[in-house]
């Protein structure tokens, strides 16, 4: 199977990118309700994800910040490097499903490594039940 039909394309997808500033990033956050959101480039390629624990470490390791410091400070400053890693648009679904272990939504990237959108785990876990039931309807109507 091909994991482009359960791909959430970038249009629908929230994410801010490398060189918007911490107020910014927060503020994105507190708009969507999400706790992690892709980082992408101006050029739309994937640089990586941030956390609210990102944002809360870095608060905490900046000590007394004001609200004008968080207006310094960019999303680059505090993406963990290779915290989230992207897939290819040709991964396997059994690829998927191992990273989908670690990954509560895997960022996904096309050969130019253009960001395309996300599959999250919630679909991949459907994907295999949905393949499960299939397979085990098709048993008992056999049987």
């Amino acid at each position: 199977m091909n994991i482009i039909s359960m791909i959430m394309p970038k249009m629908q997808v929230a994410y801010i990118y490398s060189d918007n500033t911490i107020r910014q990033g927060l503020e994105k956050f507190r708009a969507h309700g999400y706790t992690a959101i892709p980082v992408l480039t101006r050029d739309n390629t994937y640089y990586g994800t941030v956390t609210e624990g990102d944002f809360l470490r870095c608060l905490i390791d900046s000590g007394d910040i004001g609200i004008k410091d968080m207006e310094k400070k960019l999303i680059s400053d505090i993406v963990r490097p290779g915290f989230n890693p992207c897939v290819h648009v040709d991964i396997t679904m059994n690829a998927l499903f191992e990273r989908s272990i670690n990954q509560s939504f895997i960022p996904v990237v096309d050969d130019r490594e253009y960001f395309v959108g996300i599959v999250t785990r919630q679909k991949i876990i459907r994907y295999f039940i949905d393949d499960y039931n299939k397979v085990n309807n098709g048993a008992h109507k056999n049987g």
